[in-house]
């Protein structure tokens, strides 16, 4: 009889035969890992070409925002409907300051690291979001859920999570509870089981994001993109290695060893696999140990721990709490840092709103701050990284904050002046050093230097259409006219067509670099010439004599942008309008937000406009709106920027025309006050009691609109679209292999 418990060479090879090979499968995290790396190698092998691939990302993401909303309320109707009364009461007491400490601490760290972003010079071509309403924060409907199915169709984030606890709180009292808690714990098991499916796409969808975004995004924008990395990481390390450990030692026995030592295993798993929730069981038992070790676990506290890490994780914790800081570096991006009297607004609607996941909120959050969201899809790629610290950084909120609780309940919390005065010195000593380190770093790495003024003086016509004579000065010979014959005749006749232009007059009328003509109107003569089929010849006039020289037959016409005014049409006749641009204001940057609202500017004393000498006739306008306000009449916009007219406080011009000049002129902002809706519309003055020269330009004028002329030319001159050569995103299969042009 064979010893049981021997096994023999023939029995341990029969069950090697025996037992099935066990099949290689990647983590999920490994997975995502992957499809990150191919995403980026996939971008910079076939560079805009990948540009295709973005909608997996958009799938993956859509799917995942699909349960984000229910699931948001059944987990806080369960987790705090679950609770008894005196478990709500005693952690509501012990727990609630202690959850409130540590994120005012982390907000406190959060608003000051983006001083660290050193200052960029910046400017834009118009854009038409400039015209959009900039509306409030209506915070009564953002927080008060009057209609809870509207708020979650409009996804108002805050007034679902007011809802959802208002349930949950009511339900504690309630006898029955279970009734609804139970299904709703299966929904939540449902909703929680659909994210998990979906969270299987990820590296398909993270694939996507990257090989898109690394075969578009130009290399300004990378390099700017570091100084949301290193921000973020900092942050991170300053919390999770001194800041949350210190709160700990200053107020509990517990030394900053006993931290680390007892939480280790949790935080380096948290960190390598990018999951909390993994790690909640782990804190629950390391809580209990740490608090056995120095004998002080008893039966009052046994179930803190149990209660307290998974309620305190439905709400947001630090970790979430950091991608404020991309709402900071987006802003910070665009050239529009966030004024200090926005803070208690973002800090408010961001607590509440980032009760959801962070690509819900953070859109949310640029929104109603007014910050362009083109850049977002860039936060994705960042979390790769970036996400690993912040469930770091939320693991260690979450130990901290039951250690305190646990502390508290057993009535060993103590104030330590000395170790307080110690932990804060050394706290802002800290992040002073980050700040300053980062800002150096920052400052020698970037490259900060401005082209956008080249861009606009480099600007040529996207196509020449005639012969073409530009004079500087006002010729003295005119063309032969017979009487009685009509300007459209003489043209003809001529073979030449003469048009009146501004040679200032950006970005109508003005010289390039080249110092070739150019602009807007220029363009459009050019068409003009070509479509009659005669030559053209460009002759300067200005605004107090155009009706001089239209009348007495020096020029044809004048296509220059001229603002069609009552103080104007006294004295010319007027084609039909063929843009209508937006009375704005420009102003030295850092004065923007003075003049954001009427009410602001009527407020200034001393204040002193400048109108150019072509929109005099808002002179009057300007007098009712703001009577105490000093108007000076300008020879050209010029004047305001060329000069630098410091005696100045703003001038008035049209938003379209300024956002051009302030390519030139970075330190200028051009600014549409709340509630100015005043629109300039311009067209091409043209000489009195000529009916057919007027009756063609306007049917002209007409067709082009029709045929897509003057939107393809508004969105050149006007929007910028094409302006700046980008060339191709460099890639290997371009710029290595030549495989393709």
């Amino acid at each position: 009889m064979r010893d049981q418990g021997f096994i023999s060479g023939s029995d341990l090879d029969s069950k090697r035969v025996a037992q099935p090979k066990k099949k290689f499968r990647l983590s999920l995290s490994t997975s995502i890992f992957l499809g990150l790396i191919l995403g980026i190698m996939c971008g910079i092998f076939f560079g805009e070409d990948c540009s295709f691939l973005a909608p997996l990302g958009d799938v993956f993401l859509g799917l995942m925002k699909m349960s984000i909303m229910p699931y948001i309320m059944v987990s806080l109707i369960v987790g705090i409907g679950s609770l008894s009364k005196e478990q709500a009461k005693l952690l509501l007491a012990k727990g609630g300051l202690w959850f409130v400490l540590l994120i005012t601490i982390s907000i406190a760290v959060i608003l000051l690291i983006p001083l660290s972003f050193p200052t960029l010079t910046t400017a834009s071509f118009f854009s038409k979001s400039m015209l959009q309403p900039r509306e409030g924060v209506d915070f009564i409907r953002l927080f008060i859920p009057s209609n809870p199915f509207q708020s979650l169709v409009n996804s108002f984030i805050p007034a679902i999570v007011l809802f959802s606890i208002a349930i949950g709180v009511a339900l504690m009292g309630l006898k029955n509870k279970q009734n609804l808690i139970q299904p709703l714990a299966t929904l939540s098991q449902a909703l929680t089981k659909i994210a998990k499916f979906v969270i299987k796409l990820a590296p398909l969808g993270i694939f996507g994001i990257a090989a898109s975004a690394a075969g578009t995004v130009t290399l300004e924008e990378l390099g700017r993109l570091q100084a949301y990395f290193l921000s973020f990481i900092v942050t991170a390390i300053l919390l999770v290695f001194w800041i949350l450990p210190t709160v700990v030692t200053t107020f509990t026995p517990f030394s900053y060893r006993d931290v680390l030592k007892f939480y280790k295993d949790a935080l380096i798993t948290a960190f390598a696999t990018d999951s909390l929730f993994i790690v909640l069981p782990l804190l629950i038992e390391n809580s209990k140990e740490l608090f056995k070790k120095y004998k002080m676990k008893d039966e009052e506290s046994a179930f803190v721990s149990d209660i307290v890490i998974p309620i305190s994780f439905n709400f947001p914790l630090i970790g979430r709490l950091m991608s404020l800081l991309f709402v900071f570096f987006t802003a910070w991006f665009y050239g529009s840092p966030i004024p200090v009297m926005e803070y208690p607004k973002l800090v408010v609607a961001g607590f509440v709103s980032l009760f959801s996941k962070t690509y819900i909120a953070l859109p949310f959050l640029l929104d109603i701050l007014h910050i362009p969201t083109d850049i977002f899809e860039l936060y994705h790629l960042t979390q790769i990284l970036n996400g690993r610290f912040a469930t770091l950084v939320s693991t260690v909120h979450l130990l901290v904050l039951t250690i305190l609780v646990m502390a508290a309940i057993q009535k060993v919390i103590s104030f330590r002046p000395k170790k307080f005065v110690l932990n804060v010195g050394m706290s802002l000593a800290l992040v002073a050093l980050s700040i300053i380190g980062i800002r150096s770093f920052l400052g020698y790495s970037l490259n900060d230097e401005y082209t956008k003024d080249k861009v606009i003086a480099s600007m040529q016509l996207l196509e020449k259409h005639a012969q073409t004579i530009v004079h500087t000065s006002v010729p003295t010979s005119q063309p032969e006219s017979l009487a009685g014959q009509s300007a459209l005749d003489r043209i003809r006749a001529n073979g030449v067509i003469r048009v009146g232009y501004s040679k200032g007059w950006i970005p109508f009328s003005y010289f390039n670099q080249n110092d070739e003509l150019v602009g807007f109107d220029v363009e459009m003569a050019h068409i003009l010439a070509k479509e009659l089929n005669v030559d053209l010849e460009f002759i300067p006039t200005d605004f107090e004599t155009v009706d001089e020289q239209l009348n007495s037959g020096i020029v044809d016409i004048i296509m220059a942008g001229v603002p069609k005014t009552t103080r104007f049409m006294k004295r010319l006749r007027f084609s039909d309008s063929y843009l209508d641009l937006t009375l704005a204001i420009a102003v030295e940057d850092h004065r923007r937000r003075e003049f954001q609202s009427i009410e602001k500017i009527q407020r200034m004393r001393d204040l002193k406009i400048g109108i150019p000498f072509g929109d005099r006739y808002y002179n009057e306008k300007l007098k009712r709106i703001l009577p105490s306000a000093e108007i000076v009449i300008l020879d050209s916009v010029e004047e305001f920027f060329q000069e630098k007219r410091n005696d100045l406080d703003a001038l008035i011009v049209s938003a379209e025309g300024g956002s051009a000049w302030t390519l030139i002129y970075p330190q200028y902002q051009i600014v549409i006050p709340e509630s100015v809706d005043y629109v300039q519309p311009v067209g091409y003055p043209i000489p009195k009691g000529d009916p057919d020269l007027v009756n063609f330009i306007n049917g002209w004028l007409e067709f082009k609109k029709k045929d897509g002329t003057i939107d393809r030319l508004y969105n050149y001159w006007i929007l910028g679209i094409g302006a700046e050569d980008k060339g191709h995103r460099w890639s290997i299969i371009r710029d290595v292999l030549h495989w393709v042009d």
